[in-house]
């Protein structure tokens, strides 16, 4: 399982831990990922995502998972996130 958000595409970065004497050592920038429940409304069923933080508060903003992967590019998203806002697609296409 890699370090990457499902829905925006954040992965680990690297840098430079720097010493007081200037000195610098790699290190890794970790993204604060989380196993989350997301409720989909027009699917009317819940989807498992492993998520950053910083998705989270977005898609809450955004309003709702639906919300978000209408607006989100193809290819930040993750192959589950990416077949999910394909069957959106769908539903909301038979729907109109």
């Amino acid at each position: 399982m890699s370090r990457r958000c499902e829905l925006t595409g954040k992965a680990v970065l690297s840098g430079h831990l720097v010493s007081h004497s200037n000195r610098k050592t790699k290190r890794k920038f970790l993204p604060n990922l989380c196993n989350v429940t997301l409720q989909s409304d027009a699917l009317q069923r819940s989807v498992r995502l492993r998520v950053s933080a910083h998705a989270l508060r977005s898609v809450e903003h955004r309003g709702g998972l639906d919300a978000f992967l209408a607006k989100a590019k193809a290819e930040e998203l993750s192959t589950t996130a990416l077949a999910v806002k394909r069957e959106l697609e769908k539903k909301l296409a038979a729907a109109s």
